[in-house]
């Protein structure tokens, strides 16, 4: 076996057919780190959660990682990493044309609400909402390839 650095039109492919990435946060000089079904549209990866300890976190820090996979076997498997910072998209008039377009992209995806618990039903823009909607605007982006065999 050996692992090679991916190129940067690699890792894009590996990120645009996903949708389960391994999210981390930090805080206070702590790391958290969770599964989060994700979509990519653009420069952004586009989440749903509802409030808790990993949305409190990024609040305070919005520097995040995620960290997405590919696996074929022990021998035979791609991992992308990105960086980035948080952003919410409160449901509030200046974002409503992004949480609809996360929105239909996250309902593309099998299941992607149970993560958070339950589906969201549409709610008024006015309204308080339980639902997080929330992206990572992409900065950096590298990734590893392992193959069987050998150089």
């Amino acid at each position: 076996m050996f692992v090679r650095v991916m190129s940067r039109e690699e890792c894009q492919r590996v990120v645009a057919a996903g949708d389960l990435a391994r999210l981390a946060c930090c805080r206070d000089d702590q790391p958290y780190i969770v599964p989060i079904t994700y979509a990519h549209s653009g420069n952004r990866l586009y989440c749903f959660s509802m409030p808790g300890q990993k949305i409190d976190w990024m609040r305070s820090n919005p520097k995040v990682s995620l960290q997405i996979a590919e696996f074929a076997s022990n021998r035979q498997w791609k991992s992308v990493v990105v960086t980035g910072r948080y952003q919410e998209l409160p449901a509030t008039q200046g974002c409503r044309h992004e949480r609809i377009h996360a929105w239909s992209l996250l309902e593309k995806k099998p299941n992607w609400w149970e993560p958070g618990g339950l589906k969201p039903v549409p709610q008024e823009i006015s309204g308080a909402s339980a639902h997080i909607f929330f992206c990572v605007e992409m900065d950096e982006m590298t990734g590893r390839a392992a193959c069987a065999g050998e150089l």
